[in-house]
């Protein structure tokens, strides 16, 4: 058995038309999400720490490889948790990584 796993880097963009946000978002604003890192390019590049709390359950399994039928392979748009905000988040998959398993985690796999 390797000792490896891939994962999808990811970009999560603001969109939406800003007319109707009750946020501080901004369109454009975005994070990578690459292994267990998110990283914000921009200095002044915030970003609602309420929309990143609902957006990061998906963001493991949405840079997971799926099948073609699972959903979390097509839908990719997410809408803000205010349910009052019209601001959605767009989660792009880009390319993928190659991760060692002992490089994440130092618990024994089970069957090595």
């Amino acid at each position: 058995m390797k000792d490896t796993f891939t994962l999808y880097t990811l970009d999560v963009s603001v969109t939406g038309d800003p007319h109707t946000f009750a946020c501080g978002h901004t369109i454009g604003h975005a994070f990578t999400a690459k292994g267990e890192n998110i990283i914000f390019d921009e200095l002044n590049n915030q970003f609602s720490m309420y929309a990143l709390a609902a957006l990061l359950p998906l963001l493991p399994a949405k840079q997971r490889p799926t099948v073609a039928n699972d959903w979390m392979t097509s839908d990719d748009t997410i809408a803000c948790p205010d349910p009052h905000c019209g601001a959605q988040f767009v989660i792009s998959r880009r390319d993928q990584t190659t991760y060692q398993r002992s490089d994440v985690t130092k618990t024994p796999h089970p069957t090595l």
